[in-house]
């Protein structure tokens, strides 16, 4: 049974509560539909709950350098999953485009014909090589993963936080990615989560006990592609191995995989403002590029309602023209160009796009995996 985030009058996350329950109270008018940035259905109390009591919930962060899976887990059940496509390589590219343009407006600028000592050089404003630097693409991975665990934060009771970390062999524990997972779990406890650490040998035990399936495509956007992982963090604060002496050890605890709301998170892929292309037009002329605002009172990114020939679409602006709005799905494939005037906003930009459907994932027995504690 699939459990709806629910939240108190006030805001307050409360435990989430099955379909069915949250139908009545829907239809008795006893809660309203209310939205968030992950585009998750949740429902919000009008009246008082009668207890605000809230049970042990647990979310897990397996973190890749292309994707990202994340769960959060209950001992009774799964309450979310999810997909990151991480802009790794995105912003790889953009940092070497800019670092080309900069080489190439510096080269223009100088005079060679003048002796060195007189060209126009700029001198070092300050000493760059001092301090931990983390690279900006391991940044924009991690700030990604921590956006959506804070949006999670407001709509789920957790306060545990569970991070796969790698541990390199040798003189490699100074790498960008060692660097970027102790960065992110550093911003999770300022947030004031809980967090604990595991490594990847324990999640794959993990995964085998509880009979989980694990795509071998990495790329795969499926809850079997890193999702799981993520439940198999979190189950490791309901389950611990014991090893008996002289003989092998047991699982002992539990927790029950369960249908749930699946996401797949990315950013919008949109190109901010440049002051000018990276090659001249005729006559030194260049024509602006990028940005974020259209012609029309939207913004790139936002969630919009467009109508075109009696259909409607539902999607992301993407882009304008004079009189038109460019609308893209959430894999940011333009469905079409509408008149500005029948594109209706319904939320704006958020800096997410996520396509939420739901997941079937359950273990190969589909029951309870349960052990003598």
């Amino acid at each position: 049974m699939i459990r709806v985030p629910v939240l108190s009058p006030d805001g307050e996350p409360l435990m989430p509560a099955k379909a069915s329950r949250v139908r009545r109270w829907l239809k008795a008018g006893k809660a309203k539909v209310v939205h968030n940035d992950l585009g998750i259905f949740q429902v919000q109390l009008v009246e008082e709950p009668s207890s605000r009591n809230t049970q042990a919930i647990v979310t897990g962060i397996d973190p890749g350098k292309l994707f990202t899976g994340i769960a959060v887990q209950s001992r009774g059940a799964t309450l979310f999953l999810a997909h990151l496509n991480l802009p790794f390589k995105t912003v790889t590219k953009r940092m070497s485009q800019r670092a080309m343009m900069r080489r190439g407006r510096r080269g223009r600028r100088i005079n060679r014909k003048l002796p060195f000592s007189q060209r126009n050089h700029r001198q070092n404003r300050f000493d760059n090589r001092k301090g931990h630097k983390i690279p900006p693409s391991i940044r924009a991975n991690k700030q990604l993963a921590f956006r959506v665990v804070q949006e999670l934060g407001k709509i789920y009771p957790f306060t545990d936080v569970v991070v796969e970390v790698v541990k390199a062999r040798g003189d490699k524990g100074f790498g960008p990615t060692m660097v970027g997972q102790y960065w992110q779990i550093e911003q999770l406890r300022q947030a004031g989560y809980t967090v604990h650490t595991q490594e990847g040998w324990h999640t794959s035990n993990l995964r085998k006990y509880l009979g989980l399936p694990k795509a071998k495509n990495k790329a795969e956007e499926s809850p079997a592609a890193h999702a799981v992982d993520g439940i198999c963090l979190a189950a490791s604060q309901f389950l611990w191995y014991r090893q008996i002496k002289g003989r092998s050890g047991r699982w002992l605890g539990g927790i029950a995989v369960t249908p749930c709301q699946f996401a797949i998170i990315r950013r919008p892929p949109i190109c901010r403002r440049q002051l000018h292309l990276m090659v001249p037009g005729k006559g030194g002329l260049r024509r602006g590029y990028g940005g974020t605002v259209t012609r029309h009172g939207l913004r790139k990114g936002d969630y919009v309602k467009a109508e075109k020939a009696g259909i409607t679409s539902y999607g992301y602006v993407s882009g304008d023209t004079k009189t038109q709005v460019s609308v893209s799905d959430a894999n940011w494939k333009r469905l079409g160009q509408f008149t500005a005037k029948k594109v209706q906003l319904l939320q704006r930009n958020t800096g997410l796009v996520s396509t939420v459907g739901l997941s079937n994932l359950t273990t190969l027995s589909e029951v309870e995996v349960s052990g003598t504690v």
